[in-house]
């Protein structure tokens, strides 16, 4: 058989030859569009489940939150395996099913399976589910800094929040992106016990008034000589001075609105974590992809549109893409191996030669 593959190699040689030229051109041609990742997907198909339950503490969230919703969870096909983890206000559950399972079909299931658990929850609690990702999913971050005397924490994550990130999440491959540090904008009604007093009304009363705070709400419409007018009650606001002119009750045909009883002012929310570089406060966003992205693809579109974004920044912030990037050890990896490799062929090259 092979004296049979060598005697047409050496008959038919300029045959031999150009197919060879071919195959080569073929694999520097595919070699070219391969996704190459030297980081896959190591967790078997998996579905987050993010339940928040404000002012439970764990004990409380494990007993109501995470056991009923286990308990519908189990049993579900494909399922392997379920993990969860219960915190102050914060359930989360990770259900892992089979290799073979597609994950649209699992988050398909995981859905059916919440809505049943709904009336086994309490009724203020939301159980969602997460983005598609992976446990090697986390490929780039990018940080926002500014001096502090310039730019306060405050306006550097709103930055992020309004500009930034809906920009990334534009782009086709990206699953989520977690910011960060600074401080996450809040209006805060601080209210005044003696003010409160001297109009008899109650912090209830107040909770009542503005839980419809900023809700537009329609009056259905009028008809006037044959046309159709449409009847709206605006009463969204849009300032510190909105809110403080809320109505809140009617005493002695005095109007009382809530800057009477206190006063509303622009504050951070309270910190559960901070971020920094090189030992200063900073916003970091943190880019997660979807499973089977190409990762040196959505990297360089990552990169791109950075720089546009850098255009609308103001000039004291600075936005720095290269943090930490996947891949870059993706790159490493690969010029590894073609140095390998060519250093191999060089070698074997000079071994025929010296031998034939």
């Amino acid at each position: 058989m092979f004296d049979k593959i060598i005697k047409f190699s050496l008959n038919n040689r300029i045959f031999v030859l150009g197919v060879s030229v071919l195959l080569m051109a073929y694999g520097f041609f595919e070699l070219n569009r391969m996704p190459i990742d030297v980081f896959p997907d190591l967790n078997r198909p998996r579905v987050t489940i993010i339940t928040e339950a404000h002012g439970l503490a764990p004990e409380e969230v494990e007993t109501m939150v995470t056991v009923p919703l286990e308990s519908a969870l189990n049993g579900a096909p494909g399922v392997i395996q379920i993990r969860s983890s219960s915190g102050i206000g914060i359930s989360l559950i990770y259900v892992e099913f089979d290799w073979n399972t597609d994950i649209k079909v699992n988050r398909q299931l995981v859905a059916e399976r919440l809505q049943l658990a709904k009336a086994n929850i309490p009724e203020d609690v939301t159980p969602a589910m997460g983005p598609i990702t992976s446990i090697m999913g986390e490929i780039q971050f990018i940080g926002l800094q500014a001096d502090p005397k310039k730019v306060s924490p405050l306006k550097l994550r709103t930055l992020a929040d309004t500009l930034v990130r809906p920009r990334l999440m534009t782009i086709p491959g990206i699953s989520q992106i977690v910011v960060m540090g600074g401080g996450v904008k809040q209006f805060h009604i601080l209210l005044s016990s003696k003010k409160l007093a001297q109009n008899n009304i109650s912090i209830d009363d107040v909770k009542k008034k503005i839980s419809h705070l900023s809700v537009n709400t329609t009056g259905g419409f009028l008809n006037i000589e044959k046309s159709e007018y449409l009847v709206r009650a605006l009463s969204r606001a849009g300032s510190i001075e909105d809110i403080g002119n809320t109505f809140i009750a009617k005493k002695n045909n005095k109007n009382i609105l809530l800057k009477h009883l206190g006063s509303v002012e622009i504050g951070t929310k309270e910190k559960r974590g901070e971020a920094s570089i090189n030992g200063k406060h900073s916003v970091v966003l943190t880019i997660q992809k979807q499973p089977k992205a190409n990762t040196v693809e959505l990297t360089k579109k990552i990169d791109d549109l950075v720089v546009e974004l850098r255009k609308s920044l103001p000039n004291d912030v600075q936005i720095n893409e290269d943090l930490f990037k996947q891949s870059k050890f993706i790159e490493n990896s690969v010029w590894n191996v073609k140095e390998a490799l060519r250093d191999g062929a060089i070698m074997i090259a000079i071994v025929l030669f010296m031998f034939l």
